[in-house]
């Protein structure tokens, strides 16, 4: 199995932003799949309002923005590189 890092791409136009506003949503996944597309259906169906519980994203993305490149990134996590953190998934209010 591979472990996956999925987030949300950056720099979305708010229309077309499944992200907004900011609550009641996943932004950050690590998912361990044997491929992208599954490990992308895994965090679908984990997702918040951002997946289609909010009726005004289903409109705009279909309600599967995990699922698509152009909403949301999915990279395979190695053990290389450098020292760093994975994810820092905070919001403030």
């Amino acid at each position: 199995m591979k472990l996956w890092l999925l987030r949300p791409v950056d720099n979305l136009t708010r229309e077309d932003n499944p992200w907004e506003p900011w609550y009641d949503k996943a932004f950050g996944f690590v998912v361990r799949a044997e491929t992208e597309e599954d490990a992308r259906e895994m965090a679908n169906k984990c997702g918040g309002d951002e997946t289609g519980k909010a009726q005004r994203v289903v409109y705009r993305t279909g309600g599967d923005p995990w699922l698509y490149p152009k909403y949301s990134t999915c990279i395979e996590l190695t053990a290389e590189g450098e020292s760093d953190v994975i994810i820092t998934d905070f919001a403030s209010a």
